[in-house]
């Protein structure tokens, strides 16, 4: 318990005189290092979990999220039983290959998807804001295109191109590559360039007929209600399908995630370091607040104060200005992760710059998610960081000899 004696020395060590100068500056050095590392901390993770969050929202609109691939048999569409309908909102059968596109003398490799109409109609890239066209009469020779492909090899709507697949056609002079011309119905925008510029769109029974795949060779692609919690859906869709190859869209981007994961955790690392830095300064203004008050801790010692509620005092003097600067980053970095669109358009219209531009990052504002457990996890480590560092000096007050204290005084 810290008694009354205790809290008024604390807030009067806590106020420093104008003799006190150079430890009041120290004292505020300390609190707005901590502030700001506090700050950044929250604002950087919130930053980098909402671009983490926005990734996946783009690739799993994009790819199913898991895909069950037969081995050798059709998939048996009895399997699909309740318990796999009650996880899943779409299942639909789809099938690709890679193909060569021939356009004005240039040449570009492609993953064509096929699915059947009614399907196409479900697909979320092919029905967001940002798609272009109509996908009727997709059963004949039409084909949809990313926005990047359609800039690279300007295509536009009606425009014509033609495809070459590795299947071969017999002639008199042996075998040659099939082809086949395609009119671009429709331009779509997933968001990410790798997918617009490498993927398009075709009729499923089109595609087979042009690659020449056996229709048993289609996939089950399994579209989820809730696709985050992707591992226990896995292991429900592996259960019915147990003699097929199952993969989520987690297993197709691991690498990738492996990566935002691994820096996400050192810029944690790096950026804990100025929590850490600015601690040290409270050490420094500790002990100079020991030095300072070497004749007053001499007299609370000769008249009865214990070594314990000494070292209580210079205890509570680091502690409250760590924990108070740690609350006020907290609200500084939540405030700052709500606004940082706000605050990134006001400094591209100042100095006429462009800050995050969406041709380089693909997205088309600053994203930044708050994450309860992020922020209480770096609240809860500054604090645990200026209550280590504030018992060095709280002990140094303590082992003071009051004797030898007044004798120079």
């Amino acid at each position: 318990m810290i008694s009354t004696l205790e809290k008024e020395i604390t807030l009067r060590f806590l106020k420093a005189r104008k003799k006190d100068g150079f430890l009041n500056v120290i004292s505020i050095f300390s609190f707005i290092g901590i502030s700001l590392g506090v700050a950044v901390l929250i604002i950087v993770m919130s930053v980098m979990n909402g671009f983490r969050t926005e990734l996946i929202n783009k690739i799993v609109g994009f790819n199913s999220h898991i895909t069950v691939k037969p081995y050798s048999n059709l998939i048996d569409e009895d399997k699909i039983n309740n318990k796999l309908k009650l996880i899943s909102k779409n299942i639909i059968f789809s099938n690709s290959g890679e193909a060569i596109i021939l356009k004005n003398n240039n040449t570009k490799g492609i993953v064509l998807r096929g699915y059947k109409y009614n399907d196409l109609l479900n697909l979320e890239v092919l029905t967001n804001e940002k798609f272009k066209g109509e996908l009727n009469q997709f059963d004949k020779n039409f084909i949809s295109i990313g926005s990047e492909l359609s800039f690279s090899l300007d295509l536009e709507i009606g425009d014509e191109l033609t495809l070459m697949s590795p299947s071969g056609v017999q002639t008199i002079i042996g075998s040659m590559p099939k082809q086949k011309t395609f009119i671009v119905n429709s331009i779509f925008n997933s968001g990410l360039a790798e997918f617009d510029n490498n993927i398009a769109f075709i009729e499923l029974n089109i595609l087979e007929e042009f690659f020449g795949y056996d229709p048993n060779e289609r996939n089950l692609e399994i579209y989820l209600k809730n696709p985050n919690n992707i591992e226990s859906q896995k292991l429900i869709v592996k259960q019915v399908f147990d003699d097929e190859f199952v993969f989520s869209w987690a297993d197709m981007n691991s690498s990738l995630f492996s990566a935002l994961k691994v820096e996400r955790n050192v810029m944690f690392i790096i950026l804990s370091l100025i929590i850490i830095v600015a601690a040290f300064n409270i050490i420094s203004g500790l002990t100079i607040l020991v030095k300072n008050k070497t004749r007053d801790i001499a007299i609370l010692k000769s008249i009865g104060v214990l070594n314990k509620s000494i070292i209580k005092i210079f205890f509570l003097v680091g502690v409250i200005i760590g924990t108070s600067a740690t609350i006020f980053g907290f609200f500084l970095g939540v405030t700052f992760s709500i606004y940082i669109e706000n605050f990134r358009q006001f400094l591209s219209s100042v100095f006429n710059i462009s800050l995050f531009p969406e041709e380089i990052y693909f997205l088309s504002k600053m994203p930044s998610e708050i994450n309860l457990t992020s922020i209480i996890l770096i609240s809860v480590c500054s604090i645990i960081i200026t209550i280590l560092v504030s018992i060095f000096p709280a002990f140094k007050a303590a082992r003071l000899d009051p004797i030898k204290s007044l004798k120079y005084e």
